[in-house]
């Protein structure tokens, strides 16, 4: 059976049964201007006239969702009822930071956690770091988006490959600053061919592991010469493609926030790795922090980019780039608490030392 829009599969199951629910003098129409209102009348039907009913079939209008059979649509309903609670219950605790739905809210967790998280990576690169601290003053606020080095955030799709979107982040901020002009570099070379440095494609790996990779392979392809597919595939690198070299790569202490801030402050955007934990899907705004999370090298199992820090209503924060796309949380990046390597924030953070290929 092949897949059908949720309106379209919604008009086939409810036009079935229409002579015991609809006049068939007033059918609901195939074609409409915004299908919201014959989508939620649909839903209703199936799965009941109720607020979360309702809830449901916007979200499911919004995020465009497709399934396959009332069944599938009485299971995610289900799904999304309970992470709707979730959310509702956290928001009234009045924390630091808010929940909202987005388009994971009929996900499980384990549906999630596959499709969005790698597995949890061993950080003893970062034992011992190699980043040198400075006398220089460090600005007390600092966003690395504010002078245009920060690349457009992407969306890593259903692989669990965010640790090459952190690889890819951090490098083409290096990129910009090194020599002024935005890059966009290849991810897919990364989920294909970096599986050597102990890396492991759609199923996750490290950015430090990824910097050796580039480094020794002799470059990272561009993206449009090497575009993303969102799966494992055969390696297909060509050094003619080349975007970016790799000289070296820097370690940060393994959980030092201070030589973290250190690096954001005065040097440019890190990689970074933290464990997400359930509510982490459905941040919407503000300083998360956690009481469940790990701060282990073994409890991390996703990878982003530290692109800054501040403070908010007096609660210090690092600005984190991530890879859900930019409708995600805070039009794509998130603010975690500092000072408490919150969710191992600090325990996988390393950053490249590039230049330029000689052919562009």
């Amino acid at each position: 059976m092949g897949r059908f829009s949720v309106v379209s599969l919604l008009l086939v199951l409810v036009i079935g049964c229409a002579h015991a629910t609809f006049d068939e003098e007033n059918p609901i129409k195939l074609v409409v201007s915004d299908g919201l209102g014959e989508l939620e009348t649909s839903v209703l039907q199936i799965v009941g006239q109720t607020r979360h009913a309702l809830s449901f079939a916007r979200f499911a209008h919004r995020y465009e969702k497709k399934y396959e059979t009332a069944e599938e649509i009485k299971l995610r309903f289900s799904i999304f009822s309970e992470n709707l609670k979730m959310i509702r219950s956290h928001n009234k605790k009045g924390l630091s930071y808010t929940l909202a739905v987005n388009k994971f809210a009929d996900w499980t967790w384990e549906e999630f956690s596959k499709h969005r998280l790698g597995a949890a990576q061993n950080c003893s690169a970062t034992l011992k770091g190699n980043h040198m601290l400075t006398e220089s003053v460090l600005p007390e606020t600092k966003d690395w988006r504010e002078v245009g080095i920060v690349s457009p955030v992407k969306d890593q799709g259903h692989c669990g490959s965010c640790w090459t979107f952190s690889t890819t982040g951090s490098l083409e901020a290096a990129y910009a600053q090194a020599f002024g002009k935005a890059i966009s570099l290849s991810e897919q070379q990364l989920v294909d061919c970096a599986q050597p440095f102990n890396n492991f494609g759609c199923n996750g790996g490290l950015p430090s592991q990824a910097f050796e990779y580039i480094k020794y392979n002799g470059g990272l392809d561009t993206e449009e010469a090497y575009p993303y597919t969102g799966k494992d595939g055969v390696c297909k690198f060509s050094s003619e493609n080349v975007g970016v070299q790799v000289y070296d790569s820097v370690n940060i202490t393994l959980g030092a926030e201070a030589e973290l801030k250190h690096a954001v402050g005065t040097v440019r955007p890190v990689s970074v790795a933290f464990q997400v934990v359930k509510s982490f899907r459905f941040y919407k705004e503000g300083v998360f922090t956690s009481d469940t999370c790990g701060s282990t090298p073994m409890d991390v199992n996703h990878a982003v980019v530290a692109v800054g820090y501040g403070v908010e209503n007096g609660v210090p924060y690092w600005l984190i780039k991530n890879s859900w796309g930019a409708e995600w949380g805070e039009n794509g990046y998130f603010k975690m608490e500092m000072w408490k390597n919150m969710c191992g924030i600090a325990t996988c953070a390393s950053y490249p030392i590039v230049y330029q290929h000689k052919c562009l």
